[in-house]
Formats: structure tokens, C-alpha cells, sequence
């Protein structure tokens, strides 16, 4: 638990902007559209390392699988770590090109020499549901696996993350994984939604939120109505693939690294799932992004994502804490 410190003043200066505006899901207008790009803009340029890349295809069961590779400049001759990385967006929005995505896999593979694999799931339109972002996103981690060598990364440091709705799927992918014994070294999820109804927030939360405007608010509600869209089916149908606080057997995840936002309605989904896994007897290590809303690795330019930067490098480095 933290104690709430209030929005980070870069934020608290563009809060206005979001008075009026209607929550996720809700349709904008041109004046509401507008506030959310202001609110949304970048706080500076970014700083983007120079870094390897290359796009390929990879094979999966409901056609390719569209892949970006990202290797730091300076290559050794040890294998390095890998991580198979997954971008949010409600499974229904963004790209590769995402900061969440782009600009974080090239910070992590600069700063650590880790092999970052970035996936381009199939995103759920309205005729694509659920499980085929799994089945795309679990295809991109076997065929890393299958290719360990060939990428440079030492197999036993193979990890899988994602923010948001890639945190949903990099655990599910996790899971699968090590069902069939292929299990992640560790999983890195950033803000990640887990339940397909949200657990109870509890009061340190409902006072941080009692100050985030609508715009930013997942509410249980809103929240269902997403989850149910992109599965096309009804909430009590939801399978562990579909959303992984719902496994039977929990200490069959690899070691966490959970990194939850201060001002959001899925830190109640980040926190519950923590505590899953550690009565499970999963390590686990948490931590509470201060001071920002849901989604802060686009936070472009900002000084709490530089601050978030070195905290996933520092656990791919280090790696889990036991």
C-alpha cells in the first residue's frame, strides 16, 4: 500500500484539459478529441538510443505473426537476455511504433544488451476476439524460443512482458508456457489488467482515484463492457487464457515484476494478481509508479518514465529477487 501524493505536477498543469471529457470507451467529440491529444502530448522530446532492428515474419495459427527485433549496437559474444514484449491498447488499439512499445524495447536492449522481441497481435476490430491475441502473441514466444540461438539469447533468461492489455498477455502467454514446460524466466508487466471483472479497489485507492478524472477512469463497468467486447463472449465465460488471475494452479508462473500506476482503477487488478502469486509461493516484487496515471511508459519526455526506465532495465540486469 502508498500512501496517495497527488498527481506529478506535469500532470497536475494538464488536468484541466481533461474537465469534461468522458471516459474510456465513450464517444468523443472534435473538442474532446482534441483535449485527449493535448493531455496525451508529449512532455519533451524523446531520447532514444540507437539500437539494431529488424522485422520479420513469424509462422502462427491464424497466419503471421508480425515481430520487431531489437539488439543494442555493441554485440558480445555471450548470450544475452531476451524478453518477448507486448504493447497495450484495450487489445483493440496501437502498434509496434507505440512509445510503450518502440521507445521502451530500445531503452531496455541499449541499457541491458537485452534481445527485445516486440509483438504485433492481431488487435480485436470487432470480428477478431479472443484467444486470438494470445494465440498470435504465445506463437511469437515459442518461435523465440525455438530460435534462442540464433537471436543471441541465452534460453535460460528468456523473459515475457507487456503493458496494460500486453500485460494481460504476456501472463497468459506465461501460463501456456508453463503448462508445457516452456516457462518465462520471469514476467515484467507494467499496469497490467488480469481480471475480467476488477477486484475491489481498496481505500488508499478510491482516494487517489476520488482525484483522476473521468477520462482516465476504468471503471468496473466500463471495464466489463471492453472485456466482453474483445472475448465476444459474456464475462462469466472467460477462460486463465482470457484473463490469468482466473488459474487454477497460480504457482505455475515464473517469478513477477509487477510495476502498477498510482492513479488507476487497474492497479486494483495489478495489486490483487501480486497477492495471487504470493500466496501461491511466487515471487514477486511490486511497485507503485508515483504521482501518474495508467499508462505512463508513453509518457514521452517526462522524468517518471526515465525513472521507469531504469527500474525495468535494473530487473532485467539483476533478475528475480530469489
Amino acid at each position: 500500500m502508498t500512501d496517495s501524493t497527488g498527481f506529478h505536477p506535469l500532470y497536475q498543469a494538464r488536468l484541466h484539459l481533461l474537465e469534461g471529457v468522458p471516459g474510456p470507451g465513450a464517444a468523443d467529440t472534435p473538442e474532446t478529441l482534441r483535449r485527449r491529444r493535448a493531455f496525451d502530448a508529449p512532455f519533451g522530446a524523446p531520447e532514444l538510443p540507437r539500437v539494431r532492428t529488424e522485422e520479420r515474419d513469424v509462422p502462427g495459427p491464424n497466419g503471421p505473426v508480425r515481430i520487431r527485433i531489437y539488439r543494442a549496437r555493441t554485440a558480445t559474444d555471450e548470450p544475452a537476455p531476451g524478453l518477448v514484449w507486448i504493447h497495450g491498447g484495450a487489445f483493440m488499439y496501437n502498434d509496434l511504433d507505440v512509445p510503450e512499445a518502440d521507445h521502451f524495447a530500445r531503452h531496455v536492449a541499449h541499457r541491458t544488451g537485452t534481445v527485445v522481441v516486440s509483438v504485433a497481435y492481431r488487435l480485436c476490430d470487432g470480428t477478431v476476439h479472443f484467444p486470438v491475441p494470445h494465440d498470435d502473441c504465445y506463437a511469437a514466444y515459442t518461435w523465440t524460443v525455438q530460435h534462442a540461438d540464433e537471436l543471441g539469447i541465452d534460453p535460460a533468461r528468456l523473459a515475457i512482458g507487456g503493458g496494460s492489455a500486453g500485460g494481460n498477455l504476456a501472463a497468459s502467454v506465461a501460463l501456456h508456457a508453463s503448462e508445457v514446460g516452456q516457462r518465462p524466466w520471469q514476467m515484467l508487466l507494467a499496469y497490467p489488467v488480469l481480471h475480467a471483472e476488477l477486484p475491489p479497489a481498496s481505500a488508499e485507492l478510491r482516494a487517489a482515484l476520488a482525484q483522476t478524472p473521468d477520462a482516465m477512469r476504468f471503471t468496473p463497468e466500463s471495464s466489463v463492457d471492453i472485456n466482453e467486447h474483445v472475448m465476444g463472449k459474456p464475462i462469466g465465460a472467460a477462460t486463465p487464457y482470457d484473463f490469468p488471475a482466473l488459474a487454477h494452479d497460480p504457482s505455475r508462473f515464473p517469478p513477477a515484476y509487477i510495476e502498477n500506476s498510482e492513479f488507476d482503477e487497474l492497479r486494483a487488478s495489478g495489486e490483487a494478481f501480486a497477492d495471487l502469486l504470493i500466496s501461491a509461493g511466487v515471487d514477486v516484487e511490486q511497485v507503485t509508479a508515483k504521482g501518474v496515471p495508467h499508462g505512463h511508459l508513453n509518457a514521452v519526455g517526462s522524468p517518471m518514465l526515465a525513472e521507469a526506465y531504469d527500474r525495468f532495465a535494473a530487473r532485467l540486469q539483476n533478475g528475480p529477487t530469489r
